[in-house]
């Protein structure tokens, strides 16, 4: 049976946001994270975009593309309350929804809570909603897989809808740059235009042999896509992996009491997500950029998730500590806590250790 997926993406959430929220900044050029002088982009607005302004890039080099570029310092507090109104739009639709971020999800509404026998339809709702419920505007994709929903999310933004049908889908994908096959990174998206591999129809054109001698196991998939074809169930069980945060400073920090007054913020960001969700981890690691852009990072992975607070706080200054290297000043500190429980279905009981003792013994 055919399955009715649907990607919803929304549209520059984070500078949408503070778009929303400041009126002053509507219809401005803004950016999410960095600063004139240093730093990276979270999200641009879309009038920034213009310009060649985009997620990822070193603020430098934005506010060279942009000179009227407006900085704005991210709130991901409010990100997540308002991913969670949105999500609560999803729900009443279908359970079957997969969140990839705060911004985007997969959703199957193949048999959906209205009863609604098209997707379409329902996308348009979902929009519509969107809209009314946080004045912010989302793009959708539907299609028989995720693979092809995903894409089509992106066909017609901002604030668009695109459908793939199982007839038009060899005719799509075969027209698509590979930049633009999701599961293709920027890497790989080279070295098949090296190959001659320049859209869908020149990658069909390949066997699976071959694709598999070049890529790995990662030519099964590209196989499969390149014939429209995926496989994946949209997984509402899917599990977050870990959480993090981290901080790219105006000023470079020389100190080890710098650093350690610096990574607070992060530190009190990770463990309110924890708490939040009362989900744990039992790795916290602690990331340190320096003035050269070289990164070390320290690691410990106790046996049980960590819930106590003050034991966290602990450990992430220990690793710090461990890591930093005082010759050499400091750009960016980040903390995050991976291998996540949540803490209400793990088993044994929680670990009390000595701030003082070894933590050797429980990696």
């Amino acid at each position: 049976m055919l399955r009715k997926i649907i990607h919803i993406d929304m549209d520059a959430f984070y500078a949408s946001v503070e778009q929303r929220d400041h009126p002053a900044l509507r219809g401005k050029c803004i950016a999410v994270g960095g600063s004139a002088e240093r730093g990276v982009v979270a999200t641009a607005s879309y009038e920034a975009r213009r310009y060649g302004v985009k997620s990822a890039m070193p603020s430098v080099v934005a506010k060279r593309k942009c000179p009227k570029l407006i900085f704005v310092k991210p709130r991901f507090d409010v990100y997540q309350q308002v991913s969670q109104e949105i999500r609560e739009i999803f729900y009443e639709y279908t359970d079957l929804v997969e969140p990839l971020s705060l911004d985007e999800a997969y959703l199957d509404v193949t048999e959906n809570k209205k009863g609604m026998g098209v997707a379409t339809d329902i996308a348009k709702e979902i929009l519509q909603k969107i809209y009314e419920r946080t004045q912010l505007t989302a793009s959708a994709g539907i299609s028989y897989n995720k693979f092809l929903a995903k894409i089509a999310s992106d066909y017609r933004k901002p604030h668009g809808m695109f459908v793939v049908t199982p007839k038009m889908a060899l005719d799509f994908v075969a027209e698509l740059p590979i930049r633009k096959f999701h599961g293709i990174g920027k890497v790989t998206a080279e070295r098949m235009s090296n190959m001659g591999i320049h859209n869908g129809y020149d990658l069909r054109q390949l066997s699976l042999e071959k694709l598999l001698k070049e890529f790995g196991k990662s030519g099964q998939y590209y196989y499969q896509i390149a014939r429209g074809e995926d496989y994946r169930e949209v997984n509402a069980t899917r599990i977050r992996k870990s959480v993090g945060s981290e901080n790219t400073f105006t000023e470079d920090l020389t100190s080890l009491n710098q650093l350690q007054q610096g990574i607070i913020p992060e530190v009190d960001d990770v463990w309110r997500w924890c708490s939040s969700h009362n989900v744990y981890g039992r790795t916290v690691t602690v990331k340190i950029k320096y003035s050269d852009f070289s990164v070390v990072s320290k690691s410990k992975t106790l046996i049980q998730p960590l819930k106590n607070e003050l034991l966290f706080r602990q450990l992430v200054m220990d690793l710090m500590e461990d890591a930093y290297d005082p010759l050499q000043s400091v750009r960016l500190l980040g903390v995050s806590v991976s291998n996540l429980t949540d803490y209400k279905l793990s088993e044994g009981r929680q670990l009390v250790l000595n701030f003082d003792a070894d933590y050797s013994d429980l990696i």
